[in-house]
């Protein structure tokens, strides 16, 4: 699509800020009034619009489209708790390696801190197991979980989710949007295995693509977050 308009304004809006094209507040994919619920965020958002080009690039605007995506889906905030809470049913940091017992030692010392972080800030107390078979965790753990995500705002939420989504991990969703740890050391965190294959055998110039994608993603979605509570 061409770029349509020249001007790019915050205004204040009911309940939030809109995002202003030659004066006209803009709407989500699906029609909705585009409300965003802090300064910090519109302005960013504001100034994903005005760095576009000739022709806009939706990809070069991930905040817009996570913002769309939390406008047009508020319907849907329950399915998104239970999405969420799904990777803290399987959560990654509770899955060590049986073999080779340096990867097993490794998972240990790097994932046991975040373990230990979420049973003292959240009372959630997640068993952990060698191998890939399921493991059910303590019904009473996912609850403190749930209450505790069930805390944050909708954009904070899809940002969480996204967070979730990319490391495998809602306790280092959580470490990250506590400011308990960075997105940085948080995708090297939920990498340990790929990074222990790749000491080994070498690197893979596609996985490495995908890897920096992934990241940016988790950038993003942190982002969301902080911009959210400012």
């Amino acid at each position: 699509m061409k770029r349509f308009y020249k001007a790019v304004s915050v205004g204040e809006d009911e309940g939030g800020f809109r995002i202003l094209l030659d004066g006209r507040p803009v709407q989500t994919p699906a029609k909705n009034p585009l409300v965003l619920p802090t300064r910090a965020l519109a302005d960013v958002v504001a100034a994903e619009w005005a760095g576009q080009g000739e022709t806009i690039d939706p990809v070069a605007m991930p905040l817009l489209r996570l913002a769309n995506t939390v406008i047009d889906g508020a319907a849907n905030h329950e399915a998104l708790i239970a999405a969420i809470l799904r990777f803290g049913e399987n959560d990654l940091l509770c899955y060590r390696a049986h073999q080779p017992p340096e990867l097993a030692r490794r998972q240990g010392e790097a994932w046991d801190p975040f373990l230990e972080w979420a049973e003292r800030q959240f009372g959630a107390k997640l068993a952990v197991a060698a191998g890939l078979n399921h493991i059910d965790q303590p019904p009473e753990a996912i609850a403190a979980l749930r209450a505790a995500i069930t805390a944050f705002d909708p954009f904070a939420l899809a940002g969480l989710h996204v967070i979730a989504s990319v490391t495998g991990s809602l306790l280092l969703g959580l470490a990250m949007a506590e400011g308990r740890t960075s997105p940085a050391h948080a995708f090297k965190l939920s990498r340990l295995d790929e990074d222990y294959q790749a000491e080994k055998w070498g690197t893979d110039r596609e996985a490495e693509i995908r890897a920096a994608a992934l990241a940016r993603e988790l950038d993003k979605a942190h982002e969301l977050i902080a911009l959210t509570r400012d």
